[in-house]
């Protein structure tokens, strides 16, 4: 083995410790998110620590057989969090202040 591949290989096991860290660390900020937001962000970013997590494996084994697993799971990491922020955003949003003595819409007229 030459020098390139034992650095390339060293690295390789770094990438793969930090993703490793970086899941612990994700793991804890989903378990104390304070809101909801947090929460889907934190799933959105354990879509990406998959991916990437993937991509460190493919080029340990030198293989592209993870390659279109990684395109799906990016797709729909895409597509859950695009959900979410509708969702939330449908739930959140601030209701018009009703002043008084304006009409409720029911229905009732003024003469």
């Amino acid at each position: 083995m030459s020098t390139m591949q034992t650095v390339d290989r060293w690295l390789l096991y770094a990438a793969v410790g930090m993703i490793v860290l970086a899941g612990a660390l994700l793991l804890a900020r989903i378990r104390r998110g304070p809101s909801m937001l947090d929460r889907a962000l934190s799933l959105d970013v354990c879509a990406a620590l998959i991916i990437a997590g993937l991509g460190a494996r493919a080029a340990l084994v030198r293989d592209t057989f993870y390659f279109p697993i990684m395109l799906v799971l990016a797709f729909l990491g895409f597509t859950g969090s695009v959900g979410i922020a509708r969702f939330i955003a449908v739930r959140d949003r601030p209701r018009p202040r009703r002043r008084p003595g304006a009409p409720t819409g029911t229905g009732e007229s003024r003469t």
